[in-house]
């Protein structure tokens, strides 16, 4: 049985993940829009800053059709260092990804954002930290015949093949996911019918 909320509810999101994610707080969107939105990193924009802006022009291309819904949005980004590893837009990039990451700690950051029919706006960011085992040639070739890191920030996901290769996390795994559940459902309390 899903909460019944005050508003009509879009998720701003083409991702599956995210959907069965909000599903596991009991919190069914009405409606489902990936938004279309340039994710270029500005210049002297820190990861941080980059993942807040994004999140929030989701919401706010979303919300130019609907404006008397809830509209949450979310991104995820993987850092290394100062690099920051958005999806890969080939294979060859997914296999730099998985170089950098191999062996290393890395950051996820991933940001929520949730705008109302009332102009309310809430954002919160979660960061968590994952340490991957160091790769080998063959570890690398195998999960990139398995075409998950597409549409994957850094190029890969936790939730499939990619968890063997999971030495340490600390934080949230559903942050790393897509969504970091906790916060979600902080933001929603408010907006469930009682």
């Amino acid at each position: 049985m899903y909460h019944k909320l005050k508003h009509p509810l879009i998720l701003a999101s083409g991702s599956s993940f995210r959907l069965k994610l909000l599903n596991q707080i009991l919190i069914q969107p009405d409606m489902i829009i990936a938004p279309n939105i340039d994710e270029t990193k500005h210049k002297n924009e820190s990861q941080r800053q980059y993942s807040t802006r994004v999140t929030h022009e989701k919401a706010l291309e979303v919300r130019k059709q609907h404006p008397n819904h809830l509209i949450l949005s979310a991104d995820t980004i993987i850092c290394v260092g100062t690099r920051t590893l958005g999806k890969p837009k080939d294979l060859e990039e997914a296999k730099k990804f998985l170089s950098l990451l191999s062996g290393r700690r890395h950051r996820c950051y991933t940001t929520i954002c949730l705008l109302t029919p009332n102009n309310t706006k809430h954002i919160r960011q979660n960061l968590t930290f994952v340490k991957f085992k160091r790769l080998n040639e063959e570890e690398m070739n195998f999960y990139l015949s398995t075409n998950e890191w597409v549409n994957c920030a850094g190029g890969y996901t936790i939730s499939g093949y990619a968890s063997g290769f999971i030495d340490s996390i600390n934080g949230s795994y559903s942050s790393v996911v897509g969504l970091p559940l906790y916060e979600t459902k902080q933001i929603f309390r408010q907006y469930i019918e009682s």
